[in-house]
């Protein structure tokens, strides 16, 4: 492979460092050119806006019609990109949608979902209509409700139209093409023609259908999680392989032009770097676990996936693996395997706590079977859940009720550390009453979403849209941010004014009012010889703890107001920037506006002893209270895991967070000499993806900032 080769760059920057010896090749090499192209960017730097536009009658429409018209006119008009190089049709090249927005409507689209596409795999796109006829007919319909149903017909007959186009564009294709072009051209068409419509038969025709219903709501500005993909096309595979009707190597082949198909908008936008990074679009998949029936869900689908991930490195599709006492010993080491090429790419999930915390919280067991999750990490019931949450910052409640942040604020005069702990459990119970009281507005307006809405369950028999209450569940789940570095602060205040009486809270106060100022060997000396949450130290631990079964003993008293369930989640998602400019000093040496604790990690640079300590540490918390959940996020050397021992000391690892009663964790390994480079020659590490949070991007398209809060991370070695 020549270094003018594409592929060459691609693949160079993809596995870095963290590969020993040549990558694994088992896909076409017309595949992994496809790949290579796309995640340079070939499809995005097309992409364009929408040239169309409603009718003054459409647009004058209400508001759920008026974005079904929109729906139809995107159907009508959205330009067709199919090539017989592509093995799936279907494509979503609008720019408006990359932006999240839906074109020519002029409106949000929706994410932090994930629809329930395996009821349409099961009964196909037929039945839907013959449920909104049967909701118009069973009648007792306000107005708001008969336009609802007809803006759900307009959706359905919007799909029918798109798939007709993408049939005739594949025909005339077919047409002129030459003879092997013409045979891939009309085999696509074969696999697209009986489906969504109908339910599916093969597992290329239920991959077709599970592509063409998640590209159509992502085209339309709606980012959907795909949600439980082996379950979904297990079943199909596993008759085909059967029946002699297709082989590992083909299915596999056809599971990596998904792929690629999803990341055609790489390269379309050019404002990321104040975000994210470039694959921030929600397109979770979620493998392993248990189905409805407690039965394990493993299969070559699973396996499948995994190979994929680790062929082609393709960062835009994250991976959360289910897994558990019954996971396989085989899945268990294809996580590791996968996990050490770094991007963060696969994490897993301890299945039976949640299922126990989710049945726990008062979901149906089989509901809380087939958790998947949102799009990023929170966990939720797929295609049944209208999903928010509330994010909050816990250390500037520490901060308010030490008396600093904004003005007016006083130093409490608290004789006991545990006088102080009780008024700052106080103000962490007024925050979270706040948030509660929002949940009786929660999902009453929003923008139209009569696509999304479709494939959600009990909007039709409701006849009420996602945003209108009408999700079988619906769920806003407060968020505490900045929970680490509280009990730091916490723990270190304890030490400090209550246990040693080197200072008193008013004291304290000052000091870190001035940010140090003139203590700057205390401050050092605190950095130093403090031992905080992350080292597997009881009196450290405790105190994380202790804020942590308070923060989810509050929300449990009321896990459900004004119709709206309200599980408890811990996250920053990248928010420990947004939190810098209202956050000063802190008793444990931190300076005011540094970067701080993602999730539910350590402190950057606290945890001193270890991946396997910070495990311990992390797992002492009661994680099925926690139902909505948190990630842990661990950082390796690549060097640490090059070798033979390297897999089997991180599949060990794995098997302990889920024995520890971990929740979720995710894995990245990233050099931060490599990271360093890119910053300064972006041009040779195009591809070079870390892990966010619920996501990974492409580093260099992460901004500053973003860069420094994944570079600071604390590397993690045996």
């Amino acid at each position: 492979m020549s270094s003018s080769d594409p592929a060459a760059v691609w693949l160079g920057d993809a596995f870095g460092a963290a590969v020993r010896g040549t990558p694994v090749q088992r896909l076409p090499a017309a595949t992994r050119s496809l790949a290579a192209r796309v995640l340079l960017g070939e499809y995005g730097r097309r992409m364009a806006r929408a040239t169309f536009a409603l009718t003054d009658a459409e647009a004058g429409a209400p508001a759920e019609l008026r974005a079904a018209h929109a729906v139809m006119r995107i159907a009508e008009q959205a330009p067709l990109w199919v090539s017989a190089e592509e093995r799936l049709a279907g494509a979503a090249p609008l720019l408006e949608s990359a932006y999240h927005q839906m074109p020519v409507a002029g409106v949000a689209g929706t994410s932090h979902t994930t629809l329930g596409f395996e009821r349409v795999l099961r009964e196909g796109l037929g039945a839907w209509r013959t449920r909104i006829a049967a909701r118009r007919a069973h009648g007792d319909l306000d107005t708001d409700q008969a336009v609802f149903l007809a803006a759900e017909e307009r959706c359905l007959e919007a799909m029918a139209v798109w798939h007709r186009r993408l049939l005739a564009e594949l025909a005339t294709q077919a047409a002129a093409a030459p003879a092997a072009e013409r045979r891939r051209l009309e085999e696509v068409g074969a696999a697209l023609a009986p489906v969504p419509e109908n339910p599916p038969r093969t597992f290329r025709e239920a991959l077709q259908a599970l592509w063409f219903l998640w590209e159509f709501q992502r085209l339309c500005g709606n980012w959907s999680g795909l949600g439980r993909v082996d379950k979904m096309l297990g079943p199909f595979l596993h008759h085909d392989l059967a029946e002699g009707v297709i082989a590992l190597p083909e299915a596999r082949d056809l599971l990596a032009h998904f792929w690629i198909k999803g990341c055609e908008w790489i390269g379309c936008r050019q404002d990321h770097g104040s975000g994210g990074g470039d694959a921030q679009f929600y397109q979770n998949v979620v493998l392993g676990g248990v189905d409805e029936g407690g039965r394990q869900v493993c299969n070559d689908v699973t396996y499948l996936i995994l190979d994929i991930a680790e062929e082609l490195h393709i960062s835009d599709f994250p991976i959360a693996v289910r897994v558990g006492p019954q996971t396989p010993e085989r899945l268990w080491r294809r996580l590791a395997e996968v996990q050490r090429l770094g991007g963060g790419i696969v994490s897993i999930y301890n299945d039976e706590l949640i299922v126990r915390s989710l049945v726990e919280f008062g979901y149906p067991l089989a509901d809380a079977r087939d958790f998947a999750n949102d799009g990023c990490w929170e966990v939720t019931i797929p295609g049944k859940t209208a999903f928010s949450y509330c994010p909050f910052d816990l250390l500037q409640v520490f901060q308010n009720t030490l008396g600093l942040g904004p003005v007016g604020l006083v130093t409490p005069d608290c004789a006991t550390f545990e006088a102080f702990y009780a008024l700052f459990r106080d103000k962490l119970r007024e925050t979270l009453e706040a948030i509660g009281a929002h949940s009786a507005g929660a999902f009453r307006q929003g923008p139209p979403s009569p696509l999304l809405s479709l494939f959600v369950e009990d909007c039709i028999e409701s006849a009420r849209p996602y945003h209108g209450r009408g999700a079988h569940y619906t769920v806003l789940s407060p968020h505490a941010g900045g929970m680490p570095d509280t009990a730091n602060s916490l723990y270190a205040l304890k030490r400090l004014v209550f246990d040693e009486q080197r200072f008193s809270l008013s004291q304290l106060a000052d000091i870190l009012r001035r940010d140090w100022e003139g203590h700057e060997d205390l401050r050092q000396a605190l950095r130093r010889d403090l031992v905080l949450y992350g080292n597997d130290d009881e009196a450290a631990d405790a105190l994380l703890t202790r804020v942590f079964s308070d923060f989810v003993s509050i929300c449990r008293e009321q896990p459900c107001r004004h119709g709206v369930l309200m599980p408890p989640g811990i996250s920053t998602f990248g928010r420990e920037l947004a939190f810098r400019p209202q956050r000063t000093a802190q008793p444990f040496g931190a300076k005011a506006h540094e970067i701080l604790a993602s999730n539910l990690a350590p402190t950057p640079g606290t945890d001193r002893r270890g991946p396997t300590a910070v495990i311990r540490s992390f797992c002492k918390q009661d994680f099925s209270k926690l139902t909505c959940g948190t990630p842990l996020d661990l950082k390796f050397h690549p060097g640490c895991l090059a070798d033979e021992r390297g897999v089997e000391a991180l599949v060990t690892l794995l098997k302990a967070f889920v024995t520890q009663g971990g929740f979720y964790l995710q894995v990245d390994v990233a050099d931060a000499a490599v990271l360093r480079a890119a910053q300064t020659h972006p041009e040779r590490f195009p591809n070079l993806s870390v892990r966010i949070s619920g996501w990974s991007a492409r580093f260099v398209t992460l901004g500053r900032e973003w860069q420094e809060m994944v570079i600071q991370r604390t590397e993690q070695t045996w």
